[in-house]
């Protein structure tokens, strides 16, 4: 057992602090998980293409890329709290321009509202995850992470259901097999109904948010600035270039956050595919994968809890290479098993990713001091580009035969299934970084 189980992940006196910054965590997995299913709303309602439709995750995601070092750089010369404002205030205006957006029903207004939100996501990751690993004892950085990490998913699983209930359920176009048929008029009256629901929960998060804020306002929380001279941002990005396990985190993290977002959004073709192969079955019944994408999220929750537990007996990069080797075995499984085991080893997935992104987060900053981790925090958080880039080289790769999921075989097997291949290499690099870590870095053993 290391002797880190001995310190407190957190102490009393920065209890209140900590729980604060950790309803953080859960704030913006709930934005993640309610916008990812706009991308069909919005094509439906405004009678988008593909491509057009796809703007919703490239502003996303490209909101999360811009924003995250300016965001580090504003806190170069200011605290973590003040930064937690900005991004706030930010998220908060995002939301609330939904509302403008669905009386203009331009679809530009409501990706600049996306792009805002996200804005503010870059200041709060940037500024939470760092400001999290400073509130204690080196020894329990990783774990203490975690902990605020394990809320991520409760904010997932509620923005599922969301976007499931209390969007999707109530979109008229979606019950419309030919919406483009209808006349102007009735398509008009849709469109304001169907865009009256899309903004709705965007805004109400958008007054959340800004209660949030005046709570974070209203409250001392523990500053977390450095005394002395601050070293130039040339000489810390130096310092971050040499820092092997920086640099090769942060590969590990573009390559985690592409794995997650294939897995989570390639669920729905991977189900399709198994319809489409039993069209015609006597007594087949097409897959709910709302609910296989929620028993995912649910495993994400459970692993995460596991995760903590885990490391208070193991080594951070022990255990990072341990679920990055058991998650290659169901990507394995998705691969080539077809049928419904295969979409279990895909729900399997998200149990072992559900600690990647915080430990290796974690170990990526563990070394640095607290200037050199403002900055580096935004590189991981620019890693989140990942999400935006290789899920579109896995479109590519179930494209190979045509627009269907299952047009051609690759390897024996249905493209869909052959795609999993990208995150079988992101999970072996993680799994490689992990023994690194472990064999060069730590002395921890079980």
């Amino acid at each position: 057992m290391d002797s880190s189980s001995k310190i407190p992940i957190v102490s009393r006196k920065v209890l209140f602090p900590f729980i604060l910054v950790t309803s953080l965590f859960a704030l913006w997995g709930f934005a993640n998980a309610v916008t990812d299913p706009m991308v069909n709303a919005f094509k439906k309602v405004l009678e988008l293409s593909n491509t057009q439709a796809s703007w919703v995750q490239m502003a996303f995601y490209g909101g999360y890329f811009c924003m995250a070092l300016p965001a580090a750089l504003f806190m170069r010369k200011y605290s973590y709290k003040v930064g937690v404002l900005i991004g706030l205030g930010l998220y908060a205006i995002g939301a609330l321009l939904f509302y403008p957006a669905a009386i203009t029903e331009q679809f530009w207004f409501f990706c600049l509202g996306l792009y805002v939100l996200t804005f503010g996501l870059a200041f709060l990751e940037t500024a939470a995850n760092p400001y999290i690993l400073a509130m204690g004892a080196k020894e329990t950085a990783t774990q203490r992470l975690n902990l605020a990490q394990s809320v991520n998913p409760v904010g997932l699983i509620a923005g599922l259901l969301v976007a499931k209930f209390f969007v999707y359920d109530h979109l008229q176009s979606d019950d419309i097999t030919d919406f483009g048929a209808l006349d102007e008029a009735q398509r008009a009256m849709i469109r304001v109904a169907d865009l009256a629901v899309i903004r709705d929960p965007y805004v109400i998060l958008g007054l959340v948010i800004l209660a949030v804020f005046f709570l974070f306002l209203v409250n001392k929380m523990p500053q977390s600035k450095e005394e002395g001279d601050m070293p130039s941002l040339l000489d810390t990005f130096k310092i971050l270039g040499k820092n092997t396990k920086y640099v090769l985190g942060v590969v590990a993290q573009i390559l985690y956050v592409g794995a997650q977002i294939m897995s989570w959004t390639y669920i729905y073709q991977y189900a399709e595919a198994i319809d489409l192969a039993n069209v015609g079955v006597q007594g087949y019944e097409k897959v709910d994968v709302f609910s296989y994408q929620f028993i995912a999220f649910v495993l994400f929750t459970v692993g995460r809890l596991v995760g903590i537990a885990l490391l208070r007996i193991m080594s951070p990069g022990k255990l990072l290479m341990s679920f990055a080797i058991l998650a290659m075995a169901f990507v394995s499984g998705a691969i080539f098993i077809e049928g419904m085991v295969g979409l279990y080893c895909v729900v399997g997935i998200s149990f072992c990713m559900s600690l990647m992104f915080p430990t290796i987060y974690g170990i990526a900053l563990n070394d640095l001091t607290e200037e050199q981790s403002k900055v580096g925090s935004a590189g991981l958080v620019m890693a989140i580009v990942g999400g935006a880039l290789l899920p579109m080289f896995q479109g590519m790769i179930i494209d190979a035969g045509g627009n269907g999921v299952a047009d051609t075989k690759i390897a024996g097997v249905s493209e869909v299934n052959f795609s999993f291949i990208l995150p079988l290499i992101c999970f072996l690099y993680i799994a490689w970084y992990g023994f690194h870590i472990f064999s060069k870095h730590e002395k921890k053993i079980i």
